[in-house]
């Protein structure tokens, strides 16, 4: 019983950091979660439409 409620603890945390990512990407954010000060892959992440 222990083991099934740390595993829908854990899944439910990594559901709610796959959602928190999507969220991020449609709001224009990046996926790496760092700045995009210095980051060699900025073009292609914030391309323009």
């Amino acid at each position: 019983m222990g083991t099934f409620i740390v595993g829908a603890i854990v899944f439910i945390i990594v559901v709610l950091i796959v959602r928190s990512m999507i969220i991020k990407k449609k709001n224009g954010g990046g996926g790496c979660g760092c700045g995009c000060s210095g980051c060699g892959m900025a073009g292609s992440c914030h391309s323009k439409k």
